[in-house]
């Protein structure tokens, strides 16, 4: 049985809104692990802070690029990670995050970025090197993504901007059709806004990762049995809720958020039609919110996190 500390019940309490000593139970009922007492709180009705178990708490930038490719166009977005905002708001830095967006544009994985040749002889990786020995901080280049369309655009949209293509959450949205170009970014922004505001899970319900409807189907049968309802329709009021669970996070199915009218999916067909481009319709997007899944944490340690995850050094 883990030690059940008061600093993981004040994290726990940080992190679902849930009064201490109900923190506290579910802590010892899940063997202290902080993700299986959320779904224990959700399930006996007590946390409706799911969404927030995985908290921004890392710091740097994230930056985005675009470029037209022929018809098309090509878009890429970067995480660069450092252990303070200061660092973030250096110059250097954020001239650095923007020169590995616009490699990002080249190069697919973050593996080829992170050898990518930014300069005569020096690599991105050396760069990051040089810069943790000049600044004298811990930095990790954690993620990049890139999506492309043969015609239409990516579009891209940067919440809490610091400057031009750099913030803390950075979207590219690609839209593949026909159509004036400039209306098309329009729309492609409008929709990234949106993803920066719900954080989809998917594009389509068909890209829904199977083990994330299955985690959802275990927390609300069991919150069903809590609430006492007849076993007999816990499957059935389950799978409508799923269904509702669906609408939530896939993109295509969410009610826009500057009009709740009309899902995204609408949104777009709508758009296809007043273009003269009927077969317009969402490719992809990204989006990366600075921190995402790393714990912070005080002092030099919080870089070797990042490293960790991405398997570089430090």
């Amino acid at each position: 049985m883990a030690e059940i500390t008061a600093a993981l019940v004040m994290e726990l309490r940080a992190k679902s809104g849930v009064g201490m000593m109900d923190c506290k139970k579910a802590l010892l009922e899940n063997d202290g692990d902080i993700s299986a007492s959320i779904d224990w709180l959700r399930a006996k009705g007590l946390s409706k802070a799911a969404k927030k178990a995985d908290r921004v708490a890392a710091e740097g930038l994230v930056a985005v690029a675009s470029r037209e490719d022929g018809k098309g166009e090509i878009g890429a977005a970067i995480e660069f990670n450092s252990e303070t905002d200061f660092v973030a708001r250096n110059e250097l830095f954020q001239n650095a995050a923007k020169s590995f967006a616009q490699l990002g544009l080249e190069h697919h994985t973050l593996e080829a970025l992170h050898g990518a040749e930014l300069e005569a002889g020096k690599s991105v990786q050396d760069e990051v090197t040089s810069m943790i020995a000049t600044i004298g901080e811990n930095m990790q280049l954690r993620r990049a993504a890139r999506l492309s369309v043969d015609e239409g655009v990516v579009a891209s949209y940067v919440h809490n901007a610091v400057a031009p293509g750099l913030g803390r959450i950075g979207v590219l949205v690609a839209l593949h059709g026909g159509g004036d170009k400039d209306k098309l970014r329009e729309l492609g922004r409008k929709i990234a806004m949106h993803v920066a505001a719900t954080a989809p899970l998917s594009l389509n319900t068909d890209d829904l990762d199977p083990a994330a409807i299955e985690k959802e189907r275990t927390v609300l049968t069991e919150k069903a049995k809590e609430e006492g309802k007849p076993e007999a329709m816990i499957a059935k009021i389950v799978e409508g809720q799923i269904n509702k669970f669906q609408k939530d996070v896939v993109l295509t199915k969410q009610p826009f958020v500057m009009n709740p009218d009309v899902t995204i999916e609408q949104l777009v067909t709508e758009a296809g039609k007043e273009l003269g481009a009927p077969g317009l319709h969402l490719a992809g997007f990204v989006r990366l919110a600075l921190g995402e899944g790393v714990e912070k944490v005080e002092g030099p340690d919080f870089a070797a996190e990042v490293a960790s995850m991405t398997g570089g050094n430090a």
